[in-house]
């Protein structure tokens, strides 16, 4: 086997009660922090607790809560402005994967420089370390705090720049479930099977080992088990423990061994029509998964077997199909609509498909799917998903 890396965030902090120590880390690593989040995150009550937990350790805090969409360069430019008027030393992003993902973007360039664009494809290659960065998410689904990732959409030509270089990963990343029991129902869904296609594309992908196998292979079980039960009842602690952790393990998982088709169709999807990451993850997953069946039977039939949590033995070749299967009943359960259901235009869809094609293919990821698609497959697919059915609604336990 040839040399494999595992890279995560230098400390991890997660079960109830983690986020109360922030200010803890905080304080070893900085004297005044900036906290990237949103107006929904500030509303609920989050950022005043943590700028009082801040304070208990005298760590200053300044707030840039302009992250109002998925994650832009107007955002990160104007969260960097703020970083480097006020001297802070340490950045603290708080919320989703849009917050988090800003966050990763701001600790680079104020110490590297330059357009978050130049490092995209590994054009410019960061070589400061990144200020320091403490990751906290309040939702179970991007695993981004523990990725060394970022997506930002490039305002001028609407595409989605996926930039992967180790100095992005967070610092430590803080994942308490508490803060995702305020995620409502469909954020909860959506991000949910974000989080699902993370641990699966991991699994699947040319570029997974063993180190990736064994969190993608937890994750999924964790997912599988607590997904619709997090759904309908968001106040059951254990099922949000149990997402948080899984969505963690997912993104442990994918951002060393790669996300693959899914991710590669769905940015240029959100890029074009503002449809959110999970949800646009989401949409795709069936119908991708049924496309890459035939390449990848024996891994899709371990996900089978955490579906059929044991009630017979199946074959590899039942297993598998009982995967595709069970993710479309799953989407079903969860609400999550086809593309054509979430109101995006048909024509314009069928006229952005070209574009759309060149700009997944570009980004590298469908490179990794066990069946690497061609451009005319490619196509295809993406007009098959428009108005793909899942399957027929069954009663959620």
């Amino acid at each position: 086997m040839s040399t494999q890396i595992f890279r995560t965030p230098q400390t991890v902090l997660y079960g109830k009660g983690s986020f109360e120590k922030l200010g803890e880390e905080a304080s070893l690593r900085g004297k005044k922090a900036l906290i990237i989040s949103d107006q929904i995150i500030d509303g609920l009550g989050w950022t005043k607790k943590a700028k009082a937990n801040l304070a208990k350790s005298n760590v200053e805090t300044i707030l840039y809560l302009g992250v109002s969409t998925e994650p832009t360069d107007k955002f990160v430019a104007e969260a960097l402005s703020l970083f480097q008027k006020e001297a802070c030393d340490l950045i603290i992003s708080l919320g989703g994967g849009s917050c988090i993902d800003t966050a990763k973007a701001v600790a680079v360039l104020a110490t590297n420089g330059g357009y978050i664009g130049d490092y995209m494809g590994a054009d410019k290659l960061a070589s400061s370390a990144a200020i320091d960065h403490i990751s906290i998410p309040t939702t179970a689904g991007t695993g981004s705090e523990a990725t060394d990732a970022t997506i930002i959409t490039n305002t001028t030509n609407d595409v989605k720049m996926m930039i992967k270089q180790p100095v992005f990963m967070p610092t430590v990343a803080i994942v308490d479930p508490v803060l995702s029991m305020s995620s409502p129902q469909h954020v909860t869904a959506a991000t949910g099977v974000d989080a699902l296609s993370h641990a699966i594309e991991a699994y699947i992908s040319r570029k997974a080992h063993p180190m990736t196998d064994m969190m993608a292979l937890s994750a999924m079980k964790l997912i599988v088990e607590n997904i619709e039960t997090a759904f309908t009842d968001g106040e059951d602690l254990e099922a949000r423990e149990a997402m948080a952790l899984g969505s963690m393990q997912a993104g442990m998982a994918f951002s060393n061994a790669s996300v693959c088709l899914v991710h590669g169709m769905s940015r240029p999807i959100g890029a074009l029509f503002h449809v959110p990451h999970g949800y646009s993850n989401a949409m795709l997953l069936p119908a991708v998964l049924e496309f890459s069946r035939e390449a990848c039977v024996d891994r899709l039939a371990d996900l089978g077997r955490i579906f059929a949590k044991g009630s017979e033995p199946l074959t590899n070749e039942q297993a598998a199909d009982l995967a595709v299967e069970s993710v479309k009943t799953l989407c079903v359960n969860l609400n999550i609509p086809n593309l054509s259901g979430w109101g995006i235009d048909e024509s314009l869809f069928k006229q952005s498909i070209s574009k759309m094609t060149h700009d997944a293919i570009a980004s590298g990821s469908p490179g990794n799917n066990p069946r690497v698609p061609t451009v005319p497959e490619l196509e295809d697919l993406y007009l098959a998903c428009y108005h793909y059915q899942f399957a027929q609604k069954e009663q959620v336990k």
